[in-house]
């Protein structure tokens, strides 16, 4: 980086004596010869936590209070870590192996609690809200899960949801994993094919779905596409539809189906049991979005899935009993898995179901995090742009005195965001860019409240997280663009991929770039300071006359242009003019209603990326299109426009909310080479 960017947050000067990372730090250093002192740079905690990683991870264990099995010869584990040095062995599926001889359950430890307090808060566009207490939960999971075995359903067995971000989504999940289940789930706004080309590929025998669901002002009926769901999955043995609607929906046509309040009903006064399974068992099946194929299936166990987010949750974030967290997400992304575990730490958790700005109310998730006191508001960077260009100013109305933390994840924020979150929303409110992926269903780049934050960079790489940034030679560098990079094993890596019998397609999907080393497929930068700028993903990179650049460069200086909604770039391939090819960057940009694509707009475009970027990253052409492809978890898919753009077949268009927005590129005459 060529200066240091300003700071826009400060943790206070005793921070470390209250915040739980702090503690955490001093009662290691007490307790642990190999630790640091409590005072010593948050650098040699990292160092450390990464170099005994066992006692890192014990000490997170104990730290968690983990609900475990003892040992009839006491203690939770034999062993915290076989293998410690073995990412991914070259001819064989086994790799390190975590906890070996713990017997947990993951639901046991999300239901914890047993009291009056607030467990669940939810809302939707209506503005309607729903709260659930501690014991409500336990006793509806436990309802459910007395249904769910007399159906036959064990452990391994798969237990699926088509649901929107309601308490039913929270309450199947806990009731399937009670049982040693394995849990997975799409949003209700896949298509047909984006639902069989996932759930199909792992044959689940029940099926959880609502019967509707509502968005931007609209009521969207599920029904039709259930039906042919239910009937293109023969291992489906029960469908369990949830009503919105206090009339019982009429289920006619949809196989083996029945209501949610009768299966509910059924096993009401069973008391609630945990199945202690293996630290490894199988807890979550989650996709890849499955823009370059088939959606990768990958399996999550619950003990690490438990240990990381217990990790982030109490120390990056230093959650605390009772308060309340939020995040903006739909059961179809590794978010609401995020969100739901942080009831392990007693907090409550706000679920949201519907457009993040509807159009009659586009403040309405600020308004909510100030109604109901959320202390950590979690969100995507496309949500902080759109407010800022909504014009949006919290500051101004809300009482936001709760919120501590607010969270960005999905794509890099913007260096302007900062801005925004500072001057329009809260002027004290550690603004943490986080960044990690389904693939690891938790973070290697998160918030600290340790730390500063530094206008534009991610704080820091998570505890226990082995990240660097390597070259094309495989050497670590700080201050260029590279490949992120994870060295050493952590307990929430995939324990397979669903059907890869001889572990290849996980092999392939990470370690083969750097063998034995994680390629996580980000395009990034390690900072002087140990902060991270993420400039997108490695695989859209562009090379305009062999300088490589990443797409995120040209989205943060785009975003401050207030005519511009949203926009993608990709690198075309085009004639060098000697007999080879080369790149040439063309910027597609959605305007606000009214606005053209004048001359005037271009000029000024390519001006303020050229002043704040480089001439490099200058787009040689820039064309107006109507609508944008995006993934069904709302991500931009660049790799699809770039397909389509060379006359490609897109591998998986099913995999895309909107792939009608296809056709706005084909053909464009401005784009024709030769």
């Amino acid at each position: 980086m060529p200066s240091t960017p300003p700071i826009t947050w400060a943790p206070p000067a005793d921070v470390r004596s209250h915040a739980a990372m702090g503690r955490f730090f001093a009662e290691r250093a007490a307790a642990d010869p190999s630790a640091p002192a409590a005072d010593a740079p948050w650098s040699a905690w990292h160092a450390w936590s990464v170099r005994e990683r066992e006692a890192f991870w014990a000490a997170v264990w104990r730290w968690g209070h983990v609900i475990a099995e003892p040992l009839p010869g006491g203690g939770e584990w034999d062993a915290v870590l076989l293998g410690r040095d073995r990412m991914a062995p070259p001819d064989a599926l086994l790799g390190p192996l975590w906890f070996e001889g713990a017997r947990l359950n993951f639901a046991e430890n999300l239901l914890r609690r047993d009291d009056d307090g607030i467990a669940i808060i939810a809302c939707d566009e209506t503005d309607e809200r729903r709260r659930i207490s501690h014991r409500s939960l336990r006793a509806d999971v436990a309802a459910l899960a007395a249904s769910l075995r007399t159906m036959g359903v064990g452990p391994g067995d798969r237990v699926a949801g088509y649901l929107p971000n309601t308490p039913e989504a929270v309450i199947a999940m806990l009731a399937a994993a009670s049982l040693g289940a394995v849990w997975t789930s799409c949003s209700p706004d896949f298509g047909v094919k984006g639902v069989l080309d996932r759930l199909g590929q792992v044959t689940p025998r029940v099926l959880i779905c609502a019967d509707r669901y509502r968005y931007a002002g609209k009521t969207i009926d599920c029904l039709p596409r259930l039906r042919e769901i239910a009937a293109a999955l023969p291992s489906v043995e029960q469908v369990i539809v949830v009503s919105a609607a206090r009339d019982r929906t009429d289920l006619q046509g949809v196989r083996n189906a029945g209501h949610w309040q009768d299966v509910v009903a059924a096993g009401r006064g069973v008391p609630l049991t945990f199945a202690r399974l293996p630290f490894n068992h199988p807890l979550y099946v989650m996709y890849s979005s499955g823009t370059t194929g088939l959606p990768k299936c990958m399996v999550h166990g619950a003990g690490g899935t438990l240990l990381q987010h217990l990790k982030e949750h109490q120390l990056h974030l230093d959650l605390r009993p009772e308060e309340r967290l939020f995040y903006f997400t739909t059961c179809g992304w590794m978010m609401w898995n995020w969100l739901v575990s942080a009831l392990a730490s007693g907090v409550a958790i706000v679920l949201y179901d519907g457009a993040p700005m509807p159009p009659a109310r586009e403040g309405l998730l600020w308004e909510l995090a100030a109604e109901e006191q959320v202390a950590v508001f979690g969100t995507s960077a496309r949500f902080l742009a759109m407010s800022e260009q909504a014009g949006l100013v919290p500051s101004r109305t809300l009482d936001l005195s709760s919120m501590r933390a607010i969270l960005s994840t999905g794509s890099p924020l913007a260096a302007h965001s900062f801005d925004y979150v500072a001057r329009d929303v809260k002027g004290d409110v550690m603004l943490a860019s986080i960044s990690g992926g389904t693939d690891l269903i938790s973070c290697f780049a998160l918030g600290n409240p340790l730390l500063p934050v530094y206008r534009g960079e991610l704080q820091t790489f998570g505890l226990g997280m082995a990240v660097e940034v390597w070259n094309a030679a495989g050497e670590r560098v700080v201050g260029e663009a590279g490949e992120l990079v994870c060295t050493a094993p952590f307990p929430s890596m995939p324990t397979a991929f669903w059907n890869d019998t001889d572990g290849a397609k996980y092999r392939d999907a990470y370690f083969t770039h750097f063998p034995g080393v994680w390629r996580h497929g980000d395009w990034a930068e390690e900072t002087p300071r140990g902060g991270l700028v993420i400039h997108g993903r490695s695989d859209a990179t562009l090379n305009p006359g062999g300088v490589r650049i990443g797409t995120a460069e040209i989205y943060r200086q785009v975003e401050q242009i207030t005519e511009v909604l949203e926009s993608v770039v990709i690198g075309q391939d085009i004639p060098d003019g000697v007999g080879g090819t080369d790149v040439r960057v063309v910027l597609f940009v959605r305007l606000r209603p009214g606005v053209e694509c004048s001359d005037a707009l271009v000029d000024r475009l390519r001006q303020h990326i050229r002043a704040n970027a480089s001439p490099h990253h200058v787009p040689k052409i820039i064309v107006h299109v109507a609508d944008i492809p995006r993934t069904l978890s709302g991500k931009i898919s660049e790799i699809a426009v770039r397909d389509v753009v060379h006359g490609r077949p897109v591998r998986n268009a099913d995999a895309l909310a909107n792939p009608d927005s296809l056709a706005l590129f084909r053909d464009l005459a401005a784009l024709r080479v030769g």
